[in-house]
């Protein structure tokens, strides 16, 4: 059954990456926690079971153009990508992708994305902090030209993010900041 479902399931480049719309906000928690289930696999369910964003949450985003979702030919979301402003570069802070669409390119194309918006607002980077080891984070995002950020090297921005992830229970341990440069700074 999962077989069949996967293979009508179309791959990313049949999605439309567009900025997150008011009536898709009620649709992306659900979506994370589809995401997010991935992570019961690997003996971290602490992490699957994480709240989602709220949808007001979402909503900050979604009003100053920093939240953008992945759609099918019928509008759904299948994966989203929000982005604060930190340190001067555009920081992801969540971006999750449905699990049918997992493996498709669909993280890859969100991220793209943002990195020609960062392009266009005359930003140099885009940030995230993630986790080391587990495959679809640090080790995805190495191959999508992210670099770890050398300790001596965090801004305080991201010294903000790590110290609020470890107050929220994550094992400082296991997290890491990367960058992946989009411009040449002037």
């Amino acid at each position: 059954m999962i077989e069949s479902q996967l293979m009508k399931t179309p791959g990313a480049d049949a999605l439309r990456i567009r900025l997150a719309e008011p009536n898709d906000l009620e649709h992306l928690p659900d979506l994370q926690l589809a995401a997010g289930e991935a992570f019961r696999g690997i003996g971290m369910a602490h992490v699957a079971d994480n709240p989602p964003l709220s949808i007001g949450h979402l909503a900050k985003y979604q009003r100053v153009g920093q939240a953008w979702v992945g759609v099918d030919h019928a509008d759904n979301p299948m994966g989203f990508v929000i982005v604060d402003m930190l340190d001067g570069c555009a920081h992801i802070e969540q971006i999750s992708v449905h699990p049918v669409m997992a493996g498709r390119g669909l993280g890859r194309r969100l991220i793209d994305h943002v990195a020609c918006w960062a392009v266009d607002q005359g930003l140099p980077a885009l940030t995230l902090s993630t986790f080391r080891t587990v495959p679809w984070n640090a080790p995805y995002y190495l191959r999508l030209g992210f670099q770890e950020v050398e300790p001596s090297q965090i801004t305080n921005g991201l010294r903000t993010v790590l110290d609020a992830e470890a107050a929220f229970g994550l094992d400082p341990s296991t997290r890491v900041c990367m960058r992946r440069w989009v411009r040449q700074a002037p």
